[in-house]
């Protein structure tokens, strides 16, 4: 079981002092094709990103209060761009990480960082059943995850296992040949030798993927695409 608890939050934008649910416990199930992690219900990742209610701006705890700083540029796009959705509100959990993720962009986070947001965005699309706004949001995790394996913004151990979700993403989209040549990339960004061991899983992944694609689920922390 999932358990929240509620947390007081001030706007570094417009000083809106409000209260959000946060996540104090739950209870990992495993894990999907594209790393969805599963959860004892109620489902924790809406309550890992807040929103203010009077401007929008969006992010995670750590971005409110007074430690959080906001240059004027960041604060015009929110006025402009996220307070006119307000309307949304009460917001879902898709709504809060597409928020979060423009936030993200206007201040010069990594891809990599504004693809994550996106890929969670699209995660909640998946238990809100909006199958179109999904694969939108996953077209943009795709593209920021693409960014940031190019810009080697990304740790060498780490690449295999960001090809794989690039090319699960495309997958996942509909463009099968372009999640292909991703699934094809794989087995060529394992480090060394000595680290083929320990990342066979994710090669074998992307095989299966690319070869006969469907979905299976990886509980806890195992990892078995047989």
């Amino acid at each position: 079981m999932t358990t929240l608890h509620e947390i007081a939050l001030t706007c570094p934008i417009c000083r809106h002092m409000f209260r959000s649910q946060a996540v104090v416990s739950t209870s990992l199930l495993g894990k999907r094709t594209d790393f969805h992690e599963r959860f004892a219900e109620p489902q924790p990742l809406p309550y890992y990103v807040h929103t203010c209610g009077r401007c929008g701006y969006s992010g995670d705890r750590q971005d409110f209060g007074d430690e959080a700083a906001v240059n004027l540029a960041v604060m015009e796009h929110v006025w402009d761009e996220l307070a006119p959705n307000l309307s949304r509100q009460p917001f879902t959990g898709s709504d809060k990480y597409e928020f979060a993720a423009k936030v993200a962009m206007w201040q010069g986070a990594p891809p990599r960082r504004v693809a994550e947001l996106f890929l969670r965005a699209a995660w909640c699309c998946v238990d809100e059943g909006d199958i179109e706004a999904e694969r939108y949001f996953r077209r943009y995790a795709a593209w920021g995850f693409e960014d940031a394996l190019s810009a080697q913004d990304v740790a060498r151990a780490e690449r295999p296992v960001l090809t794989y979700l690039t090319g699960e993403l495309w997958r996942r989209i509909g463009d099968v040949e372009h999640a292909r040549v991703w699934f094809e990339r794989v087995s060529s960004e394992i480090a060394s030798a000595k680290t083929q061991q320990t990342q066979k899983w994710i090669v074998d992944a992307a095989r299966c993927q690319r070869d006969t694609p469907r979905e299976w689920f990886w509980h806890g922390e195992a990892r078995s695409v047989a």
